[in-house]
């Protein structure tokens, strides 16, 4: 079981990248929103697993996009900081002990896990974006910038998420 829990979580990691840099990177609606669905990684991360291993797998995954996008640590940055505070998040908008080794799903949590989602991505966005333009010289293009990105992520990942519960219910009927 452990072996198939971290074959998986490689590949998803390594999807999630690719993903991210080849396609979603290119996506851009009006100058204003990227989709960061990359994040999903560290979304999906266990409620119960190793705090210090989220934080380090959480670096890496920022740090994976930052070469391809030649950034400098703009992404590794924003997603540290989503994978040190996703733990408090987990106790704030989820019941303690009910779901420690469950993976966090939309199937499995309903609107708790939407309100965190949203929460994860607008902190990431917000830091993604505050390093990035190292300014707040023009504070409305960079909330603008902000909001956009969040609900576009936001939106992709639900849709994700609601794909992947589909596909397993779909699964399921056929075995």
């Amino acid at each position: 079981m452990l072996k198939n829990r971290s074959v998986r979580y490689i590949l998803s990691f390594c999807l999630l990248v690719l993903l991210q840099v080849m396609v979603f990177n290119r996506i851009t609606f009006f100058g204003f929103a990227t989709p960061y669905i990359y994040t999903y990684f560290i979304l999906k991360y266990p409620i119960g697993l190793n705090r210090n291993l989220g934080i380090l797998l959480g670096f890496f995954l920022g740090f994976s996009v930052d070469v391809f996008c030649n950034t400098p640590g703009v992404h590794a940055a924003a997603t540290t900081l989503i994978a040190f505070i996703t733990p408090y998040l987990h106790r704030w908008f989820f019941v303690k002990d009910d779901n420690e080794n469950d993976t966090p799903s939309l199937a499995l949590l309903g609107v708790p896990f939407v309100k965190f989602v949203v929460s994860v991505i607008l902190i990431h966005q917000s830091v993604l974006y505050i390093i990035d333009s190292f300014s707040f010289f023009n504070i409305k293009l960079l909330l603008l910038r902000i909001v956009c990105s969040t609900l576009l992520t936001v939106i992709l990942i639900l849709v994700f998420e609601g794909f992947l519960v589909n596909n397993k219910r779909a699964w399921r009927k056929i075995t």
